[in-house]
């Protein structure tokens, strides 16, 4: 109920009041006793004045008037509200109707207005009608369930002590204050007619539904008034006051136009025949003491003598009958008390029984009973009612023997009488009594009606026999040889007796007491047994007939003589005029007696089985035959319509149904064989159409299509007809179909009724036909019979005719869809019409034919296409898209969708409409017409709307497992059922595009965009109530309380379908918007839903487990889009919610009524203060999902074959609609039976019985399966959800939300939970991989987390814990981790993917981070270093490492074996791992496993299957780029093995240099230019330069580390990577030579030279075999000597580029290129420029060093050319051109050093500087400005603008991490510089000492000397690969001239300011580092050299 507006108080707290007594007393909550209490206090006014109205008063009229201008105040709302006039004028119209206060009236339309959308098309003032009365109702029926909940005499309902005292109590209370009288006076004042005059006066009624929905509500109070006064009657007896106030309202009753009396007066007859009812004293009950006690009538006297004077009062009352009633129970009453003990007192009243009961006969008692009381249909309806009639029949039989024989003496006499006077045709005496026969046919007529299923009547069969058969004991029979009781052998007495001596007069009425009597299983079998003995043993002849003349053996024999003499008469049927000639056969009173004995006999045969069989094989009777004979003769209609509905009732068993088809055929009761000469037809068709239409009345046709649907169910025969026409059931169908069915219609009848009665019956029968029907391959082949020589076409099975016909725009098809029409619109009429039952009925079986086709025309459609047969068929869905006859529209879809508006009186048509709209909804195409036809016409949408909405709103559905079989639960199943069919229409609407129905029905914009759609509250803006809100409606019952919502527990699968609906809307993009918006800001949706997370349900876990899902998924979509709309309070709402471990007082918020307040003190109290942490919300959702799973164990069989059965089993399988693959039982039942059926011979009969038993086991173990895939499929899909709310909270939302200490406290808690749930014994494998994901991700924050926090912690020295997180759990996780990866074993290797990544994560949080490099460190001597204490990160590290190694050898083996084969990503993971743990294991164990277990071969070997893959990935389009991946991950690992000495020799003992030698794909460089059109536009795909590149330089890397770990083995690796280079020399050549010199390109050089200069000298050997021989060939030596020497010359002409004019340009080439990235782009080339300069300058310094110690014996690489290049402005010049054009100008000048010398002195200041000043920066980064911050950030934040949407936080981190990144790469930059700088110098020392020193310049005159040899041949020397002139040996001399210019400009260059300068850099840095003055030595001597030669 809505609090919010009005409490409108003549309703809103009476509807409370009503919820909470049905929910305390019907719905048994244990927790509303208390609320019950605190209610009944408060409205206990409203008991004691019943139906009372506030009074009206000038002063609340004066309120209300100035309500439109000064306001008025509204309760639960602030301040007052100004009101319009028209809402005043029609609160004072409402309040003169009404007689109520004008202040209540007011409420009561604002109550009204409020509800509004809840009744559409009402306006406020009818609503406001509706709600007053639903007050009183709220009233009434609260009154009655209280009564009812008395303990009493007469019924219990179990309820708890406490409940029944406070009941009672209250009750008590209110009778002893007058209630009866209030009572009676209300239910004479209140009528309907009077009512609804007053309302009509005030226009106070609406459309039909409003008039039935007012009138219903008032019948409903009178009734429920009336049984609250029953109720109270039947458990503890009235007053003698009220007893008199009842009889004295009873003597005033009038009955209905029929003769009966109404519900209302109904229940009060009851209720006094309760008060006099004394019988249950009779029955032993332990507390019936206490009742006798209770009980006025033995206890009080007054009583007693008030009661029956005013009883024996000779006074009429207005209903005689009535009258008598009352007297007869009266006078029962005496007799029992006369036979009590306490009885004694009471003799001068108990004497007048007898006359009571004469009394009470003279008044026609029984004939009122029958009339008055049976008559009234709300009798069937209570079984009290039913009980209390019963005894009061019994007991006047039991307890009163004279009378009955007075009456049976007077029947006698009568019979007589009339005899007498049928002989003599004399008038019949007037002084005729029928009481015996009243008698008789009340107990025929009472216990034919058995609704309760009580059997009553078998306490008049007192069992002579003793039973065999225990099922077969009657009620009192606990025994089988037990004595009855008295009363039942006086009744079994009464009929035997009657039956005996009966005279002619009451034989019908008698047979119609035994068709009562008759009526239930035991009791037909006692009839069965009585008529049969009854022939048997009188053998003495009355009446010419042997036996008595009611037995089987007279009726038969009778049957069997009129069968006879009408035999004779049968006309001949070619006569002309075939007419029913004059009966001679049958009179009246024979029919009747004829057809009571039929109605006895298909009442016995239709409870009895036995019966049935022992009848139908009875050699003499033969009745079938007989019956089917008597067809034939000439006797009435209704006759015949008796033996057919006999006939039926023989057919219900199967074996006597197969013989009924042959004989019915046989007989041509339907004429199926026309005779060649016969010109016209016979048989039934006649009948139907000549006799009955005349007469305009059908019985025969109703009964024969009764037979026939009887006959259908037991058996359908294929052969029917064989031979004499083609066989099978077609002409009864076509029969039925168009002389039935078609013309009902246009038929005249005299009982309007029965026109829906023909069309139910035959509908029956199409419904069954089509129900049984499976379209086979078989029904599409047209088979031919033969018959009598000539070829027919055979018969299809019926069902395949009916779907042929409803898949055609058929009559049938139209007949069906018009009768539809005609249902609603008689539905929309809201008055009752004869044969409204049996219309409504008709429409259900149309309905069902409709969804029967719907739902078998996939696979007859299928089955048609592919037999290519010549039918033509049309989809339903289109044929229900055309236009109706009648209405000229396209409306038969609404008129089905209209069945949903009527669910309230229909719920089956409604459930039923929804399933066809389901099934429609599947077609995409439809779904926009139908939206189309459900909005064309405003008022019909509105309808459509509502029906919809009503029926997911209704409150009496109810979801049940248990097959209820009473009414009420059936039908709340059903309205249940609806639902989910209505779930299921949007789900699987809201998946195709839009329009579609979904979203009109959701409320959604259908003809605008949707996005654009502004969702509101119901009735705000116009806003009809749509199924979004009562979806919501039904969601949020119960989410303020602490239980939380109800629907999750009473529906649960309901439930789920709605999270799922707002789930759909909420994941669509277009949906998304206006629906998230409207539950966060109207219904606050998530947050109360989520608070009651876990939901735990023992008895649905799956259903329980997918709503979680569906909520879980919506909640992570609302995180995602409150963070990216930065709507902070919000997310942090739901982030605290699902988060926190404090606990919440969150209930109290919520304002539960004050009700509750008292009781949560306590339960706070107790629960809240006590708990400091509870458990996070995540975590309890996480321990909802029980990982583990039962599977069902194998089957047992002994009868068939296993793997036959699998097979069979994995054939029945489909995916059904979750998605889920299921195993369809029904089909695999069908295909068990058959095979079982198929099995011949005797043994396999005997073996059926067991072999059905295997069957079912066998189902039962599918059914199982089934059960557990689903259940694993919900678990892995609640597991996801959860799994993504994780991953949204931790990534998706601002990261500010959770402080960093909480981040990892609750990521530890998360993994560790989760890690416990996943390694417990019995956790399901198949939930490990998304466990195994989660863990991933929550690592991979969990390191984020960690590193951040260090990050911001101080700058340098780390914080004294490891972070917020301790290290004791970091090692847990650790473990777990390890123990998830060991015990995924063999398989799940993809999983492991996940852990290795997670393991990698982890790792890292202990890696050191970069850490600036100041340049001081080195100062530490190395005790120092020694001494430090240990850092956290390498504290961390090391107890990681022992983790890791206490796996040992297992977790070793894993990681390797994923690290060779299997998936990709799991091997590059793997490999990653092995790399990562190597690098920190120092005890090289893991290093030693791998080597010795033959892994790093097996790593090694496999490159060579790599190549080719690698190859593929050079064409311009390559496929795939994982073998690059994994390539690059081998190499890192190997890179990594090979930093240790030990295992670098190890990789070059496995080959590994050998393998990559054979490797072709380094030969294939790419194309720079060619390929650059066919760039990825993404930019993810590198250039194939690129991609190039990425497989060269791992392979270089590797080589490097390789030369610098081989020590002790150096000449053997250098040798082998020597070999690489010169078999891929060609390649390399064009490498070093490469023109454009771009990043790529400078990174290959600085690797290449770092090889070249350790590889390419004269001294290393090539070992060309294997075993070490050093073998050589001197030409192979040759060859290989010149590949050496080519490399040294492109080494220096690569340094003359580098170094001289071209680096400039590069640079600037560089910035223009990418002008975003420009610094960082600069500072790598410039490192990698300085790397390739110091490489070839380490070259020449090995190669000077290595061709000799002294001087005089070096090689010269420079020529004596001191001149510097030119080209400094930055103009393109050669080198060469600047030098002078001599032979030896391929080598190049000293000059080049020397201006390498100066360029690096000049970098090495200019870097230095910019050193220092980031350093600075870097200390005090608080103090920067922040545009400097920005500038820092730009670099590391992608995108523009993205420096603007960080966080000022996140900002200093990134601009930290930038000048840590500046700072180091300076330092790189210092200290090759420096390096350069040394070499440099000792090169250019080398050279002049050389030069100045040692040469001697040969002048061509003195060409002969000695030193000028000496020189050419230093040059020229092919053993030291010196400078390699190519012209002949003359051309080499070095003149004076060229040496005297050497040292000028050699002097000129190194001047005192170079020398300073040079002095100072030592100062600076190579103090710090090892080698301190070397280059003050190298100065002096250079600066000796040159100024000793100017000396």
């Amino acid at each position: 109920i809505d609090t919010a507006l009005a409490r409108a108080s003549l309703w809103g707290p009476l509807k409370e009041l009503w919820e909470t007594v049905d929910g305390a007393v019907l719905r048994r909550q244990s927790e509303s006793i208390h609320l019950l209490d605190l209610q009944l206090k408060k409205h206990k006014p409203h008991f004691l004045s019943l139906f009372k109205n506030p009074p009206r008063s000038a002063e609340q009229r004066e309120k209300v008037r100035k309500a439109s201008t000064e306001g008025i105040a509204i309760q639960g709302q602030q301040g007052s509200r100004l009101l319009p006039e028209q809402l005043l004028t029609e609160a004072f119209i409402l309040s003169d109707l009404f007689d109520i206060g004008e202040l209540s009236a007011l409420e009561l339309l604002l109550a009204g207005e409020h509800q509004q959308p809840h009744f559409p098309g009402l306006t406020r003032g009818l609503v406001a009608v509706l709600l007053y009365w639903d007050g009183k109702l709220c009233v009434a029926n609260s009154l009655r369930t209280l009564i009812q909940s008395r303990h009493g005499k007469t019924f219990t309902l179990d309820l708890s002590g406490e409940l029944v005292a406070l009941t009672t109590r209250f009750t008590d209370e209110l009778m002893s204050q007058g209630l009866t009288k209030q009572i009676l006076t209300l239910v004479s004042e209140i009528s309907v007619t009077r009512e609804f005059e007053r309302l009509q006066k005030e226009r106070g009624l609406g459309n039909e539904k409003h008039r039935k929905e007012v009138s219903d509500l008032i019948k409903e109070c009178r009734r429920a008034l009336a049984d609250s006064l029953f109720s109270w009657a039947c458990q503890s007896p009235l007053t003698k006051d009220d007893t008199l106030a009842l009889i004295s309202h009873l003597e005033t009753v009038t009955a209905q136009a029929d003769g009966s009396l109404d519900g209302v007066n109904l229940a009060l007859v009851m209720a006094l025949l309760y008060c006099l009812d004394v019988s249950f004293v009779e029955q032993g009950t332990e507390d019936r003491e206490d009742l006798l006690q209770a009980l006025p009538l033995l206890t009080e006297r007054q009583y007693v003598s008030a009661v029956h004077n005013r009883l024996m009062d000779g006074q009429p009352w207005k209903l005689p009958g009535l009258q008598a009633v009352c007297r007869l129970a009266w006078a029962l009453s005496l007799r029992v008390l006369s036979q009590l003990p306490q009885g004694s007192a009471l003799i001068e009243f108990t004497e007048a029984d007898e006359a009571l009961a004469d009394q009470a006969i003279l008044g026609d008692v029984f004939l009122f009973i029958k009339e008055g009381m049976l008559g009234c249909e709300s009798f069937a309806q209570e079984e009290f009612y039913v009980r209390r009639v019963h005894s009061l029949i019994t007991d006047f039989l039991a307890l009163m023997p004279m009378k009955v024989k007075q009456l049976c003496n007077r029947a006698d006499e009568d019979a007589r009488l009339v005899h007498m006077s049928l002989q003599m045709d004399s008038e019949l005496p007037p002084s005729l009594r029928k009481d015996l026969d009243h008698l008789m046919i009340l107990i025929g007529e009472f216990y034919s009606k058995d609704t309760f299923g009580l059997e009553l009547g078998l306490e008049f069969w007192c069992p002579t026999e003793s039973l065999q058969h225990t099922s077969l004991q009657g009620s009192y029979l606990g025994m089988a040889l037990q004595r009855p009781p008295h009363k039942q052998v006086v009744l079994s007495k009464f009929v035997r007796q009657m039956g005996d001596l009966l005279p002619s007069t009451l034989y019908i009425s008698y047979l119609r007491m035994l068709k009562g009597l008759a009526n239930g299983p035991q009791c037909a079998h006692y009839c069965f047994s009585l008529l049969k003995t009854n022939g048997a043993t009188h053998s003495d002849n009355i009446q010419g007939v042997s036996g008595s003349p009611v037995s089987w053996e007279h009726f038969f024999h009778s049957l069997m003589l009129y069968h006879e003499n009408l035999r004779r008469d049968l006309p001949n049927p070619d006569a002309a005029h075939y007419r029913h000639p004059p009966l001679r056969g049958i009179t009246q009173r024979e029919l009747e007696g004829l057809t009571s004995f039929l109605q006895l006999l298909t009442t016995i045969i239709t409870w009895s089985e036995n019966a049935r069989l022992a009848l139908c094989e009875h050699p003499q009777w033969t009745p079938v035959v007989v019956m089917l004979g008597l067809l034939q003769c000439s006797v009435p209609p209704v006759l015949k319509a008796e033996l057919l509905h006999c006939l039926a009732a023989f057919g219900k068993s199967p074996e006597i149904a197969a013989s009924l088809w042959q004989s019915l055929e046989y007989t041509q009761i339907l004429q199926t064989v026309r005779a060649p000469g016969q010109r016209q037809a016979a048989g039934i068709e006649v009948e139907l159409n000549e006799i009955e239409s005349s007469c305009e009345e059908y019985p025969l046709t109703r009964s024969f299509c009764h037979l026939i649907s009887t006959l259908v169910e037991s058996s359908l025969p294929v052969n029917l007809g064989a031979g004499l026409r083609v066989p099978g059931f077609q002409p009864y169908l076509n029969f039925l179909r168009d002389s039935v069915f078609l013309p009902f219609p246009t038929r005249a009848y005299r009982r309007p009724a029965e026109k829906w009665e023909v069309a139910d019956s035959v509908l029956e029968v199409f419904h069954k036909l089509l129900r049984d029907y499976e379209p086979q391959p078989s029904d599409f082949v047209q088979e031919m019979v033969e018959l009598q020589g000539e070829q027919l076409p055979a018969h299809k099975p019926p069902g395949h005719s009916i779907m042929f016909h409803l898949l055609n725009d058929s009559p049938m098809l139209g007949l069906c869809l018009s009768l539809l029409e005609e249902g609603v619109r008689q539905l929309d009429a809201y008055a009752p019409f004869p044969g409204k039952k049996h219309l409504e009925s008709a429409v259900l079986r149309c309905l069902c034919l409709l969804d029967l086709t719907l739902q078998k025309e996939a696979v007859f459609m299928d089955l048609l296409r592919e037999s290519q047969a010549s039918l033509l068929v049309s989809p339903l869905e289109q044929l229900l898209q055309g236009v109706s006859p009648q209405t000229r529209r396209a409306d038969h879809i609404v008129n089905i969708a209209r069945y949903l508006y009527h669910s309230s009186s229909n719920p089956e048509a409604a459930f039923q409409s929804a399933k066809i709209l389901r099934r429609i909804a599947n077609y995409p195409n439809i779904q926009i017409r139908l939206v189309g036809d459900f909005t064309h016409d405003q008022a019909v949408s509105d309808k459509l709307m509502a029906g919809f909405v009503e029926c997911l709103d209704n409150e009496e559905a109810e979801e049940g497992t248990e097959k209820g079989d009473e009414l009420q639960k059936k039908v709340a199943r059903i309205r249940h059922e609806t639902q989910i069919h209505i779930l299921n229409l949007l789900i699987t609407s809201l998946e195709l595009k839009t329009p579609n129905l979904a979203l009109y029905l959701l409320g959604y914009e259908v003809k605008k965009p949707v996005s654009s759609t502004n969702l509101q509250d119901p009735g705000v803006l116009g806003c009809p109530r749509s199924c979004l809100h009562a979806i919501l409606s039904l969601l949020q019952r119960g989410t303020e309380k602490r239980s939380g919502p109800v629907l999750t527990q009473q529906a649960p699968h309901l439930a789920e379908l709605c999270y799922q609906v707002i789930y759909q809307l909420c994941a669509c993009p277009e949906t998304s918007g206006p629906t998230m918006r409207y539950l966060r800001t109207s219904q606050d949706f998530l947050f109360s839903h989520l608070r009651h997370l876990p939901f735990i349900l023992p008895s649905n876990q799956i259903a329980a487990l997918s709503q979680m899902s569906w909520l879980m998924k919506t909640a992570a979509i609302e995180l995602r889009v409150t963070s990216l709309n930065r709507q902070r309070s919000h997310t942090q709402r739901l982030v605290s919610l699902l988060l926190d471990d404090q606990p919440h007082t969150q209930h109290t918020a919520d304002g539960e009524s004050g009700m509750e307040e008292e009781t949560r003190s306590v339960s706070g109290f107790l629960h809240f203060d006590t708990v400091s942490k509870v458990r996070r919300k995540l975590l309890s959702v996480l321990d909802a999902i029980d990982f583990s799973q039962d599977m069902p164990e194998l089957l047992q069989l002994d009868f068939f074959e296993r793997t036959q059965i699998e097979q069979v089993i994995s054939n029945c399988e489909h995916v059904n609609e979750q998605g889920h693959t299921v195993c369809n039982v029904k089909l695999l039942h069908r295909v068990l039976v058959a095979e079982v059926n198929a099995l011949q011979g005797m043994a396999a009969i005997g073996q059926r019985p067991l072999l059905m038993e295997e069957v079912n086991s066998i189902l039962q173990q599918v059914v199982e399966r089934n059960r557990v895939r689903r259940s694993l499929s919900a678990k892995r899909h609640a597991l996801q959800s959860w799994r993504s709310l994780v991953e949204t909270l931790l990534t998706a939302c601002p990261a500010d939300l959770i402080p960093a200490d909480d981040r990892q406290l609750i990521i530890r808690d998360l993994l560790l939970d989760l890690h416990d749930k996943v390694l417990s014994e019995d956790a399901a494998g198949e939930l490990m991989p998304i466990v195994a994901g989660a863990v991933f991700t929550l690592t991979a924050q969990l390191s984020q987390s960690v590193l951040s926090e260090q990050q911001q912690g101080a700058g340098l020295e780390t914080s004294s814990g490891f972070a917020s997180i301790a290290n004791s759990a970091l090692h847990l996780i650790l473990r777990k981790l390890l123990d998830f990866i060991l015990c995924t074993g063999g398989g799940y290797q993809r999983l492991r993917a996940h852990l290795y990544g997670s393991l990698l994560y982890y790792l890292q949080i202990a890696q050191k981070p970069e850490e600036p490099d100041t340049l001081q460190t080195a100062g530490n001597t190395m005790w120092e270093r020694l001494t430090a204490p240990e850092d956290d990160f390498s504290k961390l590290q090391r107890e990681n490492l022992a983790i890791i190694e206490s796996y040992g050898k297992a977790l070793m083996e894993v990681v390797c074996r994923d690290a060779c084969d299997g998936h990709e990503i799991s091997r590059m993971l793997a490999l990653a791992v092995l790399d990562r743990i190597l690098s920190i294991d120092r005890q090289n164990q893991w290093l030693v496993y791998v080597c010795n277990s033959g892994y790093l071969r097996s790593v090694v070997e496999s490159l060579r299957q790599d190549d080719i893959a690698l190859q593929t990935l050079l064409t311009p389009q390559p496929p795939l780029l994982k073998p690059l991946y994994i390539y690059e991950s081998k190499m890192a690992l190997l890179t990594r093995v090979a930093k240790t000495a030990q295992g670098a020799v190890e990789l070059l003992r496995c080959g590994l240099v050998a393998q990559l030698t054979e490797c072709q794909v380094f030969d294939m460089v790419p194309d720079s230019d060619a390929h650059s059109v066919m760039r990825d536009p993404s930019g993810f795909i590198p250039s194939p330069m690129d991609r190039y590149r990425q497989i060269l330089l791992p392979t270089l890397r590797l080589f490097q580390v390789i030369l610098t770990s081989t020590t002790i083995n150096h000449q053997q690796g250098a040798a082998q990577v020597l070999q690489w280079l010169i078999v891929h020399a060609d390649t390399i050549d064009s490498l070093l030579r490469c023109q454009e010199l771009s990043m790529g390109a400078l990174q290959e050089l600085s690797l290449l030279t770092g090889i070249i200069s350790k590889t390419a000298l004269p001294g290393t050997k090539v070992t060309l075999n294997v075993n070490d021989v050093i073998y050589v060939n001197s030409s192979a030596l040759m060859e290989f000597q010149g590949h050496i020497n080519r490399f040294q010359r492109l080494c220096l002409s690569l340094l003359g580029r580098l170094a001289g004019s071209e680096r400039e340009r590069l640079l600037k080439q560089a910035e223009i290129a990418a002008p975003g990235e420009s610094a960082e782009r600069r500072e790598e080339m410039e490192v990698a420029m300085q790397q390739v300069c110091a490489n070839i300058m380490e070259y020449c310094q090995t190669l000077l060093l290595q061709s000799s110690a002294q001087a005089q014996f070096s090689i010269c690489l420079f020529s004596p050319s001191g001149s510097e290049p030119a080209g400094r402005d930055g103009g393109r010049t050669d080198l060469s051109s600047t030098l002078p054009l001599m032979a030896y100008s391929r080598a190049p000048s000293l000059g080049l050093v020397l201006f390498l010398l100066k360029t690096s002195t000049a970098d090495f200041f200019r870097f230095h500087q910019s050193h220092r000043q980031s350093l600075g920066k870097l200390q005090s980064l608080d103090q920067l400005p922040p545009e400097e911050l920005k500038e820092l950030c730009q670099g590391l934040v992608s995108g523009p603008g993205g420096v603007e949407k960080i966080s000022s936080v996140q900002r200093s981190l990134l601009a930290k991490r930038r000048l840590v990144q500046l700072i180091n790469n300076r330092a790189k930059l210092l200290a090759l510089c420096s390096y350069v700088i040394e070499t440099c110098l000792f090169v250019l020392w080398r050279h002049l000492e050389y030069y100045l020193l040692h040469c001697t310049p040969t002048d061509p005159k003195d060409s002969l000397l000695p030193g000028a040899s000496l020189y050419r041949s230093r040059l020229m020397d092919d053993s030291f690969g010196g400078l390699q002139t190519s012209g002949g040996r003359g051309l080499s001399r070095i003149s004076q001239q060229d040496l005297d210019l050497l040292k000028s400009d050699m002097a000129a260059g190194f001047g005192e300011a170079l020398q300073r300068k040079l002095l100072e850099v030592e100062g600076l840095y190579s103090q710090v580092r090892s080698r301190y003055t070397f280059i003050q030595a190298l100065v002096r001597r250079i600066r000796g050299l040159l100024r000793q030669h100017k000396s």
